[in-house]
């Protein structure tokens, strides 16, 4: 954790136009002290244990490696240095970029603030799940998240009203909405399809 220091931040992608974006994004920021760039696994490692960076912003494919393979590697190597993994294409849920030992997972398609905000929490020691796309999961409300986490334990409708202070019609009118916006039919499809997308804890 960098507690309150400039950060050094390492970039892991295989593309060149994402070097020079990322190296110019960070570089302005005020809290960033340097920004060095690797596009295999390999010089990712030999960097991090170089440099010893606050964050490393691995990309989820880099060429033929596998991001979290990256991040694993890292940070047995590099305990220190906390993982950002992003992806413009391929999505991860929370619970398997844990597992791989990463603090995050953004998607490239958010605005380069965005992106730059999510670096320095992860540095400051704020984990980072933002939504991976601007679909249907991403427009939960807070009551709808919580009756998908309660539907998740198997409470029915009336053990969900009762815990959250509303009727088994208001609860049913939730849970409906909810499966609106996941596109599925019922229970079982809501809980796989948000385990998928990392919406439960």
């Amino acid at each position: 954790m960098a507690d309150g220091r400039r950060l050094r931040v390492l970039v892991v992608d295989d593309h060149d136009v994402v070097h020079w974006g990322f190296r110019l994004l960070l570089t302005q920021q005020p809290w960033v002290e340097r920004c060095v760039s690797a596009r295999t696994g390999a010089e990712a490692l030999e960097l991090a244990q170089r440099f010893e960076p606050h964050v490393a912003v691995v990309d989820l494919f880099v060429g033929d490696e596998s991001g979290t393979e990256i991040c694993s590697a890292i940070r047995s190597g590099c305990p220190g240095t906390r993982v950002l993994l992003i992806s413009g294409s391929g999505r991860i849920s929370a619970t398997a970029a844990r597992a791989a030992g990463a603090a995050g997972f953004v998607s490239k398609d958010l605005a380069g603030a965005d992106v730059a905000r999510a670096v320095r929490s992860i540095g400051t020691g704020v984990d980072v799940f933002a939504p991976t796309e601007s679909g249907p999961a991403s427009r939960l409300s807070p009551r709808e998240r919580e009756v998908l986490d309660l539907i998740a334990t198997g409470a029915t409708n009336r053990e969900i009203g009762a815990t959250l202070h509303l009727s088994p019609y208001t609860v049913k009118e939730h849970a409906s909405s909810v499966y609106r916006k996941l596109d599925v039919r019922n229970r079982a499809e809501a809980v796989r399809e948000a385990q998928r997308l990392g919406l439960l804890a």
